[in-house]
């Protein structure tokens, strides 16, 4: 079973942050529910397998001001994928700093390590306001000729993507949702 978070503060955008995420589980044939970050109870933590935590709309930083509503994912000890706002909360809850970076683009990142697919280059769709710095406690698994597009966690099976997997690279979920993580 997925849990799959939503950071969305507007009730809207649920459509194209979330819904595409359910979508593609749907299709996969994969259980999940899903549940907005201030709604997390230790019991919904305790019945998922894997978590995916999703992004929200350029104007909505209000997961931000909520850290503490994610402080549990310093001890979860099972799979987590945040998407967007999901890497973001996860680097900030590792001591990593966000820095401005505005991109609506579609933009290549080269994968150094075998990371749901395969390494090389995959075009991925960055839509955000802010980028992260000073990751220390991750390895840096892609990145595009301006930033790190792809983290997971030195010691934990906790993955960020800067980028919409939902929009082209729909693999990356279904991967991430089936297959076992090292």
């Amino acid at each position: 079973m997925i849990l799959i978070i939503s950071t969305c503060r507007e009730k809207l955008h649920y459509f194209e942050f979330v819904k595409p995420i359910e979508r593609i589980l749907i299709e996969s044939k994969i259980q999940f529910f899903t549940k907005h970050y201030s709604e997390i109870k230790d019991k919904d933590l305790d019945n998922t397998d894997r978590i995916i935590i999703c992004g929200t709309s350029l104007k909505d930083f209000h997961y931000i001001n909520d850290l503490k509503k994610f402080s549990w994912i310093e001890h979860y000890k099972k799979p987590i994928l945040g998407i967007c706002a999901g890497m973001q909360i996860i680097g900030l809850i590792f001591g990593g700093k966000l820095k401005e970076k505005r991109e609506i683009v579609m933009k290549e990142i080269n994968i150094r390590e075998n990371f749901l697919v395969t390494t090389g280059n995959v075009e991925g769709y960055f839509l955000h306001n802010l980028s992260l710095k000073k990751l220390y406690n991750f390895k840096i698994l892609g990145k595009t000729n301006t930033d790190n597009s792809i983290i997971k966690h030195k010691f934990k099976q906790i993955y960020g993507v800067l980028f919409h997997p939902e929009v082209r690279n729909k693999k990356i979920i279904e991967k991430f949702s089936l297959k076992k993580l090292k």
